[in-house]
């Protein structure tokens, strides 16, 4: 017994830092060797690229939405399959179909419309025309186009944080983008988060931070609109996030809302849905998910800056300004 205990080795902080998805990604793990380097979360990520990038013409989900092809692979099966229950428990303010006004309004992979023809682009927007039975999809206009970008960097945080328990790592962070998946701990303490700060203007992550959150196996994605967005010709600010309901570019009071679910997945969505259902929309999106817990920064009427706390997001903060 002495002996072997003498021959166990303990955990080593290993870090991998890499490009994907059109931003960066951040992964760190405890193991005595550093059997996971960045060749193998560049080449999962790639390979992610080829099913969900609209920014790659020969993935799967532009081929799908070109019509060269009905058949799904699992990774977009089962984010097809989480966004179609979030449309229906939404009543469609969740919706992948949004692809054809993303593009329009400029936060798609085509080119930006000066003055886009909402109603006519509207006519093959809604989760209602599409289908999916097992890995076969199917679309009620060909003009359909799905846009998997609410959903799929916390899908891939998710994709590699399952390759890193299959490697026997227990302890680990993994960030794509800005979206988080974590294991129970961090050498035994909860990992500790910070969420920026959404000001305009804040453009370097982790330099202003609004809170700092403790985690703990679950996952955590911030959505806003003071990165994302540009002012028209008419000055006024037309923002990412779009109401798939009008087809209208979403203005309300919400600045950035953090959600921790149990997958990245889940709160990646989840915060892109609470972005646009506004304040008292988020409010009742969590009283029917006990599951979910949410930080949401807003605007007053006043124009002040204010912030909403869920009662299970309390006992997360470590520190907040």
């Amino acid at each position: 017994m002495l002996s072997g205990c003498a021959g166990e080795q303990k955990p080593v902080r290993h870090e991998i830092n890499g490009l994907a998805q059109g931003t960066t990604y951040h992964i760190v793990y405890n193991h005595p060797e550093p059997i996971v380097g960045v060749y193998h979360t560049d080449s999962i990520l790639r390979l992610f690229d080829k099913s969900c990038s609209l920014w790659d013409s020969t993935s799967l989900i532009s081929r799908i939405n070109r019509n060269e092809t009905d058949t799904v692979d699992r990774n977009i099966k089962e984010c097809i399959e989480l966004a179609l229950r979030l449309s229906r428990e939404s009543d469609g303010l969740y919706d992948i179909t949004v692809a054809p006004l993303a593009e329009a309004y400029g936060f798609g992979a085509g080119e930006r419309i000066g003055r886009p023809d909402i109603d006519s682009i509207m006519q093959f927007v809604g989760h209602d025309k599409i289908n999916l039975a097992g890995r076969i999809i199917t679309k009620s206009d060909p003009r359909v186009r799905i846009d998997l970008n609410s959903i799929a960097q916390g899908y891939s945080a998710d994709i590699l944080a399952r390759y890193l328990e299959r490697q026997g790592i227990r302890d680990y962070l993994v960030e794509v983008g800005g979206e988080i998946i974590c294991s129970a701990s961090n050498d035994g303490k909860p990992w500790r988060v910070g969420i920026d700060r959404p000001v305009e203007g804040n453009y370097s992550p982790g330099a202003d931070l609004q809170v700092i959150l403790a985690l703990s196996s679950e996952g955590l994605a911030t959505s806003g609109n003071y990165r994302k967005f540009y002012t028209d010709e008419n000055g006024r600010p037309v923002h990412h996030s779009i109401d798939p309901t009008t087809g209208m570019s979403t203005v309300n009071e919400m600045l950035s809302a953090t959600v921790v679910a149990p997958s990245a997945i889940e709160a990646d969505a989840y915060a892109t849905l609470m972005m646009v259902s506004g304040l008292e929309g988020s409010r009742r999106i969590l009283d029917r998910n006990k599951k979910l817990a949410a930080y949401i920064v807003y605007a007053a009427e006043d124009g002040s800056m204010r912030v909403f706390v869920s009662d299970n997001m309390q006992s997360r903060i470590v520190e907040q300004d």
